[in-house]
């Protein structure tokens, strides 16, 4: 008896800092669901706003009948989605090749990888916006998302997965004649399908809400992501239609993300467990 109430005290302690992180969430997603002229004279008319009274739906319909919204939140899409898919490309590959083959420079090229750890991107991007500029890319797909495919983490990440993994499902596999390319694709990627998750969520994330690269590159209002353009919206409040549809924007920004980590939590568990190396 004394261990269930110690349990459901326990809950009760967590549950109200949980509350209190959640309220400015919350608080937005009732504001979106208000209408503008409501919320123009106040935003706390009921509960401190916390309940949408009055409920509409105008501040969502007009966010995706007006505006480059859409736009922006395929922008997203498109890059948040080709840089994960290009990091793990280039992480997986590089992480096995160093954790697991033998070639000359591999020490050098660890230790070159492991400053690049230290080094704040906000300094490299000077170079990177006249490399950009030069070739011409600037307002393009290409200059979103290569700037961050070489990611230092990511191939450190990998590395440290396949370091872990047991050597002998290798040995067996080379055993059975199974060339170098296969092992890494049939034998080792599987294993590190955890991993894998976890850096394809962290870079995902890190896409979706960068806002100062792409406030660099893209000058071009197409080519806003939804993170600038949001921003865009707020800067110049006068052109926002209404405090609604700024918080409407916040939500549809703010819902692939919770939507991708709650799907893939688990592979994150997974990662940080001992036994996420044996899958």
């Amino acid at each position: 008896m004394t261990s269930k109430r110690s349990y459901y005290w326990l809950c009760i302690a967590l549950a109200v800092p949980a509350f209190i992180w959640l309220v400015p969430t919350l608080w937005m997603v009732s504001l979106s669901f208000q209408p503008n002229e409501v919320l123009a004279r106040t935003t706390a008319s009921t509960w401190l706003g916390m309940l949408p009274i009055p409920f509409t739906w105008d501040n969502y319909a007009k966010l995706f009948s007006f505006g480059d919204t859409p736009r922006w939140f395929l922008n997203s899409i498109v890059v948040a989605g080709g840089m994960t898919f290009a990091v793990l490309a280039v992480s997986t590959t590089a992480g096995y090749a160093l954790a697991r083959l033998q070639f000359r420079f591999k020490t050098a090229i660890t230790i070159f990888i492991l400053l690049g750890l230290m080094v704040p991107e906000q300094a490299i991007f000077i170079p990177l916006y006249t490399m950009f500029a030069n070739f011409g890319w600037h307002n393009s797909y290409g200059a979103l998302i290569l700037p961050r495919v070489a990611v230092p983490i990511g191939v450190f990440l990998m590395m440290q997965f396949f370091k872990a993994a047991p050597k002998d499902i290798e040995d067996a596999a080379r055993i059975d004649g199974v060339g170098p390319f296969q092992i890494f694709w049939f034998v080792m990627l599987p294993l590190a399908r955890p991993a894998m998750m976890t850096l394809a969520i962290l870079t995902f994330l890190y896409a979706w809400n960068d806002y100062l690269w792409p406030l660099v590159s893209a000058s071009h209002k197409e080519m806003f992501t939804i993170t600038l353009g949001l921003a865009s919206l707020q800067s110049n409040f006068a052109q926002s239609e209404g405090l609604g549809r700024v918080m409407a924007s916040g939500v549809i920004a703010s819902l692939p993300v919770v939507v991708l980590f709650l799907i893939f939590q688990r592979y994150v568990v997974q990662a940080m467990t001992v036994g996420g190396s044996k899958g």
